[in-house]
């Protein structure tokens, strides 16, 4: 079975954390990502997602036009080793609710994978393939 490391996207895209919440949604729109992750002082503190957004920043009830992503970011950054398997990403994404888990190689956050990552990799692997009518 592949590994975390062999699926993740290796080029995680870091926002500062003083980043407005309206500056991190432009940013997941260019780039078309559902992510960032969170850097303060050189250090990963946390990940933002459009999931964040919509429920801590936009639901929510301070004034959006002043929120900054450490005020909706999720922290820690739930984290997995690059050697376990997609099955146990798909494990740890459903024990824990999430949809996103940082990928570490001794320690620290060398990538990110997404619940998308796994379902481009298990439809890839998966038989027989299934056909739209």
């Amino acid at each position: 079975m592949s590994t975390v490391g062999q699926l993740m996207n290796s080029k995680p895209v870091t926002v500062g954390s003083s980043t407005s919440v309206k500056g991190a949604a432009k940013r997941m729109k260019d780039d078309q990502i559902s992510s960032l992750l969170v850097k303060k002082g050189g250090k990963i503190v946390g990940i933002i997602t459009d999931s964040d957004i919509v429920r801590r920043g936009v639901a929510g009830t301070k004034d959006l036009n002043k929120l900054t992503v450490q005020d909706i970011m999720t922290a820690p950054v739930a984290t997995i080793e690059t050697v376990r398997t997609a099955q146990d990403a798909h494990d740890m994404m459903g024990d824990l609710g999430v949809r996103h888990l940082g990928v570490t190689r001794g320690g620290d956050i060398i990538g990110i994978i997404s619940v998308r990552d796994l379902l481009v990799f298990y439809k890839r692997v998966s038989e027989p393939k299934i056909t739209q009518d």
